[in-house]
């Protein structure tokens, strides 16, 4: 997978294990292993320790309380994944309490999550309150069905994806290439904003550094989001 990153062009990884009800996260076993496989790829790409952080009632306590743990390259940025099947309807209160602990939410693709998929208004709501959000870079494409594009490509029209990531899996099925959508992007909506999405957003998430504010330059569909592929 590192290989076949770095052919495609990516110069930055963050390895996202899962923090979740099933898979303990420990911080200095996950930099063990990344120290391991930096060596093994000869350092390109960068790796990043981070986690796919799962919002569970313990995780988010303790997210807070150490607001370092488990954030991208333990700075400020934090991976957030919502459960497919409940949402906490004190979302607003929860995000406020991490970013004044210093935690900065990156909703992780909300286009592949059945309840966020009819949640386009809090989505809305809550990246204006300061959140951002990710999109898988299949989804766009249509590789996680038609639902999963529209929905991705409406958040994209309304200015709502601040990055494309891989959620990379393996090398056939959930690579790690980002190329296709980079070029997709491009094409659909220009080159500034597949550049912001895949080089400029994701490097500020690494240094920790606040994203470059942007004009609100993609005119927004008056169409609901799932009439597009109807």
């Amino acid at each position: 997978m590192m290989r076949m990153a770095a052919e495609s062009g990516t110069t930055d990884i963050v390895a996202t294990p899962h923090a979740d009800l099933t898979y303990r996260f420990q911080p200095e076993l996950i930099r063990e292993r990344v120290e391991e496989l930096t060596a093994a790829a000869g350092g390109c790409p960068r790796i990043h320790e981070g986690c796919d952080f799962h919002l569970t009632y313990d995780n988010i306590q303790d997210a807070i309380a150490n607001p370092g743990k488990y954030t991208i390259g333990h700075k400020s940025y934090l991976l957030v994944e919502f459960s497919d099947m409940l949402i906490f309807q004190n979302m607003s209160e929860i995000f406020g309490r991490m970013r004044e602990a210093g935690i900065q939410p990156v909703i992780t693709h909300p286009e592949r999550n059945p309840l966020l998929q009819q949640r386009l208004a809090a989505l809305e709501r809550w990246v204006e309150e300061g959140c951002y959000i990710q999109v898988t870079a299949q989804s766009p494409l249509g590789r996680f069905g038609k639902t999963a594009r529209a929905f991705s490509i409406e958040l994209l029209r309304r200015n709502l994806v601040h990055f494309l990531a891989s959620d990379a899996h393996d090398t056939k099925h959930r690579t790690p290439v980002l190329k296709d959508v980079y070029d997709w992007t491009a094409g659909e909506f220009g080159e500034g904003l597949a550049r912001r999405l895949c080089v400029e957003n994701p490097g500020a998430a690494i240094e920790g550094t606040p994203l470059a504010a942007v004009e609100k330059d993609i005119e927004v569909s008056s169409r609901k989001w799932y009439q597009i592929w109807r």
